[in-house]
């Protein structure tokens, strides 16, 4: 009604009022995805649960790279590494493998005092977790935040906290909520949160508490892993954006699996054993897992596609899953554009999950050339000019080493790391050719010394961003 009132007002009315009318049909879309999604915010239920995990030793939780704040939190609780709760978390870590997203998800289930949410805990509170336990744990943690006067640590911290969640704003803002309605064919039946991990470094967890007679809740928990010179989070869209977006996605596609994993199970069981511990490094331990994870992240392209993102984003994008063993997630975005171009025939994708379970049938059959087609996209190193693989009389006076790739590359940065600190050379510096196809690198050698060098894709890659893999030099100097 708002659109004919519109096409009325260019014939008819001022531009003024025109203006307001647009104005109008801002507020009421925009006001829709606020019921459905909170501004993002710093949590303190989030940062407290962190901060314990972090004394317990949990690899995830031990970041510095937002180290103006990790610092504070050094600074703050180091006195408090042996205390009782400490304790309890590394034994049910041990016992129970408490850890990651099991974490944000006790911390989603208590309230803004630390009780546990008992009425809510049987329905969605991660299975990692006793109820004794739980309870356990909850007392603990309100001792532990009374003795190491935590009340304090987060006043301190408040300036820091409004901060980033005003530089946070410009991603949420950027996120189109009713694109979700528009291509799954269905509104939303939770709520969204976005929450600021501000400790979390690179880790991202998703977390979700049911609410009976309710909307579910559900949490996209943001690491925050990228600084600038003033030591203070830079939310870029680029790096942030797609994973908001792969968040979201999950509550439209973890439950059309669920209906009927049955026409599914033949292909994804031989899809899983083919990446199975590729996937597995990813805590992704089912082949179900997979395939939501699969679909989360063509759906995240889809979008992309749709708001047009650049290029080299949605390539950036693609080329992460090959790199995370979704070496079919091209063909599934194409599936997922043949969904689109027959919305009148299927309406929503719940509807059009049959055509992907026999589409994933022929990728099953076809997994080799999947692989075989991405492993032809990476650059290879074909030769290196002043010494062999495996040599073992090397001249400890060889100042050089040039390394022959068989394309060109990006021609940024350099990617290359010992297995250990006593087997790797002294790097000076490194240099591009001029056709980006060689990279050479200066270095002194020692006598009588053994070396390895690991040269990896994290920076040499195509022009495209396709990585290479992991590349093992070894030689020994005489």
């Amino acid at each position: 009604m708002i659109t004919n009132i519109i096409a009325l007002t260019i014939r008819k009315t001022s531009k003024h009022l025109l203006i307001i009318l647009f104005s109008l049909l801002f507020t009421l879309t925009y006001g829709q995805s606020e019921k459905n999604m909170d501004k993002p915010k710093v949590d303190e239920r989030i940062e407290i649960l962190s901060i314990v995990f972090r004394l317990a030793g949990n690899r995830e939780y031990s970041s510095e790279l937002f180290k103006t704040y990790t610092d504070r939190i050094a600074a703050h609780y180091s006195l408090y590494k042996d205390h009782e709760l400490i304790k309890f978390i590394k034994q049910i870590k041990q016992e129970s493998g408490i850890g990651y997203d099991a974490v944000m998800s006790m911390a989603v289930h208590l309230d803004d005092e630390l009780n546990l949410k008992l009425e809510y805990i049987d329905g969605s509170l991660d299975k990692r977790w006793s109820k004794e336990n739980a309870i356990k744990f909850s007392k603990l943690l309100k001792q532990f935040y009374r003795t190491s006067h935590s009340r304090k640590f987060f006043q301190q911290n408040k300036n820091i906290y409004r901060e980033v969640e005003k530089r946070f704003l410009p991603i949420y803002q950027s996120i189109d909520l009713s694109w979700y309605s528009r291509f799954y064919g269905k509104e939303p039946a939770e709520k969204f949160l976005i929450v600021n991990g501000l400790g979390n470094g690179g880790g991202n967890f998703g977390a979700a508490m049911n609410i009976p007679k309710g909307k579910k809740e559900l949490y996209a928990i943001m690491g925050t892993w990228s600084v600038d010179s003033m030591g203070m989070p830079n939310f870029s869209k680029q790096d942030y954006l797609p994973t908001l977006l792969h968040e979201f996605n999950h509550s439209f596609v973890n439950y059309l699996l669920e209906k009927d994993p049955s026409a599914f199970t033949n292909s994804g069981e031989k899809l899983f054993n083919s990446f199975k511990e590729k996937m597995e490094r990813q805590a992704y331990r089912s082949w179900k897992t997979m395939l939501n994870e699969a679909l989360v992240r063509a759906s995240v392209i889809k979008y992309m596609n749709d708001h047009h993102f650049k290029t080299e984003e949605i390539q950036q994008e693609v080329n992460e899953q090959f790199e995370r063993g979704f070496v079919w997630i091209e063909a599934l975005v194409s599936e997922l554009e043949k969904f689109d171009n027959q919305r009148d025939k299927y309406p929503t994708l719940e509807s059009y999950m049959p055509n992907i379970a026999k589409a994933y049938q022929s990728y099953a059959i076809n997994i080799q050339s999947f692989i075989d087609i991405y492993e032809a996209k990476k650059p290879k190193i074909v030769s290196f000019e002043e010494l062999q693989n495996g040599q073992v009389n090397v001249s400890s006076t060889l100042k050089q080493l040039k390394i022959n790739f068989d394309r060109p590359l990006l021609g940024k940065g350099h990617s290359f790391n010992g297995i250990s600190k006593e087997s790797f050379p002294i790097i000076k510096k490194h240099i591009y050719s001029s056709d980006k196809k060689s990279v050479t690198i200066y270095w002194d050698l020692e006598e009588n010394k053994s070396y390895e060098i690991i040269f990896t894709g994290k920076s040499f890659r195509t022009m495209d961003g396709i990585p290479m893999s992991d590349y093992l030099l070894r030689f020994s100097t005489k």
